[in-house]
C-alpha cells in the first residue's frame, strides 16, 4: 500500500457546517495549520485560530489560490434536502476541487459523503432506505454518487468517508469502520467521532483509496 507523509497544512471545505467546525477544532488540537474556504468573511466569523480563504467551492480559481502551500484537502461539503429539484453542488464543487488539486500538485483528499452512497445503498435501515432517502434525499444522493465517481477517477490519494446517520451527541471515542456491509443495516454516529476519524486518517492514511462506512 502507498504510504503518505502526514499532512501539516490542510484546506477544509464545508468548514461552517456542524461536522466541518469539529474537524477544524480537532485538527487545531493536533497541531495542524488550517485554512477554511468560506463564501464571505461573515460566514467565517465564528471560526477562530485558522486562516480564511474567501471564495465559492465551485470556483476553481479560488480553490487554486486557497490551496497554495497546502498538503491536503478535507471536504465536509453538504447540501440541504431537495425533494423536488436536482442537486449539483457536490459534484460541481468536487470536480473543481479535483482540477485545482491536480493543478497545484496537492494529492491528498479526504471527503465525507454518507451512508447510502455507492455500494452502501440499502444499508441505512428501514426508515432511512425506504422513507428518508427516496422522499427527501433522492436528488442529494444522486449527486453524492456523482461526487464519489469523480473522486475515484481523479488519480488523487483519496479516502471516501461514509458516516452512518449523524447526530450531535457526545462522541464515544470508538467506532466501527466497515467495508463489508453484509451484516450492517442502519446505525448512527456523532459528528465529533466523524471529525476524529477524518483527522486520524490525515495522519495515518489507513483507508487510502477505500470508502469505509463508519458507525457506532
Amino acid at each position: 500500500m502507498t504510504t503518505l507523509s502526514p499532512a501539516k497544512k490542510i484546506l477544509v471545505l464545508g468548514a461552517t457546517g456542524g461536522t466541518g467546525q469539529l474537524i477544524i477544532r480537532q485538527a487545531l488540537a493536533k497541531g495542524y495549520d488550517v485554512t477554511a474556504l468560506v463564501r464571505s468573511p461573515e460566514k467565517g466569523a465564528g471560526l477562530t485560530g485558522i486562516k480564511l480563504a474567501i471564495g465559492d467551492a465551485r470556483d476553481e480559481a479560488a480553490l487554486r489560490q486557497a490551496l497554495k502551500g497546502h498538503d491536503a484537502v478535507v471536504s465536509a461539503l453538504g447540501t440541504p434536502p431537495s425533494p423536488f429539484k436536482e442537486v449539483t453542488l457536490l459534484s460541481t464543487a468536487t470536480r473543481a476541487v479535483v482540477n485545482a488539486m491536480q493543478a497545484e500538485g496537492v494529492s491528498r483528499l479526504v471527503a465525507i459523503t454518507g451512508i447510502g452512497a455507492g455500494d452502501s445503498a440499502g444499508h441505512g435501515g428501514f426508515a432511512f432506505d425506504h422513507l428518508i432517502l427516496p422522499l427527501l434525499l433522492r436528488h442529494v444522493y444522486a449527486d453524492k454518487n456523482r461526487q464519489e465517481a469523480i473522486i475515484r477517477q481523479s488519480g488523487l490519494d483519496w479516502t471516501l468517508v461514509r458516516p452512518a446517520v449523524l447526530n450531535d451527541k457526545p462522541g464515544k471515542g470508538a467506532l466501527r469502520a466497515l467495508e463489508d456491509l453484509s451484516q450492517f443495516h442502519g446505525g448512527t454516529i456523532a459528528r465529533s467521532d466523524v471529525a476524529n476519524f477524518v483527522v486520524d486518517e490525515l495522519e495515518t492514511s489507513t483507508w487510502l483509496h477505500r470508502s469505509p462506512l463508519i458507525s457506532w
